[in-house]
């Protein structure tokens, strides 16, 4: 059990046995099928735990060159990278760090293909299978109309694959394998004709696979279709699957007002320490709290920054909530520490990890130095 009060707030914290839990699920989806999961780090990079991690999966994805370096320092293992477009000035060093290079488009491809090859490393290309499993959250459905991201089938030059061993896509958030065995299905449809010249297929990211009700079963059928139907190598970049409930962020009360309802000013903050509340939205999981209306005493929780939308939800609690309590937000380690800012001086919160046996250690504290020296 974790000593909550004894902590500085705020904080984040990384529950090694909850990430073991994860890790353990992911390793048994390896395997059974031969395909290699890749830790997409954009959804989690704290590098302090990548030597625990590399121990039940193949390595790590990246979408730029310094997630490349991170994956290629910190895991050692496979390493991907996609981007929307690679600059001229890092290309390189990226190929340098990177064993499978995704293009967005065949300009990409022409411009940058005779570098990696000569540097002895992949291609792929990432597809748009324009075939969206999403609904209400098009800011994260790459088959959105007018989407950046992915080649659709009119824009696919099957004559012009020299080098290009690997197919890359990325449609999923979230989601279940029911919605990537459909994707998969609309893929042979549309792109059916150039499975066959491939050696891989990365199905990327979005597959919620360590969730209590996901189908590992089906996801697991669906890898061993594209490795028989096809004879391809099959990877997965899930980024949330990986610290999935396995996170914190503690946070202490400093004041209580009232405005048609009791308000709880805290020393966190949506808008600085987890953007997703207000991005995505979504209202974050509380610990010991219930609907509001649900317990007897209800609170609208609040940041001490000017946003004045920087509110992280309504809550209820059995017992009135006093000046110093602290309040424990779960499903922290994913898309937090990656997206966290210093908007108005906020200081970042420290990252602590929970060890297996119980003990505390304290992987980074930050203070006005992280705020200054990034401006």
């Amino acid at each position: 059990m974790i000593d909550f009060g004894n902590i500085t707030t705020p904080c984040y914290i990384v529950d090694e046995e909850k990430l073991i839990h994860n890790l353990e699920i992911l390793q048994g989806v390896e395997q059974r099928t031969g395909a290699k999961i890749l830790l997409a780090q954009k959804a989690f990079s704290c590098f302090h735990v990548y030597t625990l991690i590399k121990k039940y999966v193949s390595g790590t994805a990246a979408s730029g060159l310094f997630e490349a370096r991170l994956g290629f320092e910190e895991m050692g293992g496979e390493n991907h990278v996609f981007s929307a477009a690679y600059r001229e000035s890092e290309i390189d060093e990226i190929i340098s760090y990177c064993g499978h290079i995704i293009f967005n488009s065949f300009s990409q491809l022409d411009k940058y293909r005779d570098r990696v090859l000569k540097a002895g490393k992949k291609i792929g290309l990432r597809i748009n299978p324009e075939f969206s499993t999403q609904e209400g959250h098009e800011i994260y459905d790459p088959c959105s109309p007018k989407s950046r991201l992915g080649i659709t089938r009119k824009n696919f030059c099957t004559d012009n694959l020299r080098g290009v061993t690997g197919i890359h896509f990325h449609t999923l958030c979230e989601q279940n394998s029911d919605d990537l065995k459909r994707t998969l299905d609309a893929i042979e449809e549309k792109f059916g004709d150039i499975l066959p010249k491939m050696e891989w297929i990365n199905f990327g990211g979005g597959h919620h696979i360590t969730r209590e009700d996901y189908d590992v079963q089906l996801l697991e059928e669906c890898i061993m279709k594209m490795k028989n139907k096809y004879g391809l190598e099959v990877f997965l970049e899930p980024g949330e699957a990986f610290a999935l409930n396995a996170g914190y962020l503690v946070t202490e009360v400093l004041d209580l007002t009232e405005n048609d309802m009791p308000i709880a000013i805290l020393d966190t903050s949506a808008a600085c320490h987890m953007p997703d509340v207000l991005e995505m939205p979504y209202r974050p999981p509380l610990m010991y709290s219930g609907e509001a209306g649900e317990k007897k005493y209800s609170y609208r929780l609040g940041s001490q920054t000017c946003l004045a939308g920087d509110s992280i939800g309504e809550y209820s609690f059995d017992e009135p909530l006093k000046i110093g309590d602290r309040l424990i937000f779960c499903d922290m380690a994913i898309y937090s520490m990656v997206k966290n800012n210093t908007f108005n001086g906020m200081p970042l919160p420290s990252i602590y990890l929970k060890k297996s046996d119980g003990t505390m250690e304290i992987l980074r504290k930050f203070g006005y130095n992280d705020f200054k020296e990034r401006l």
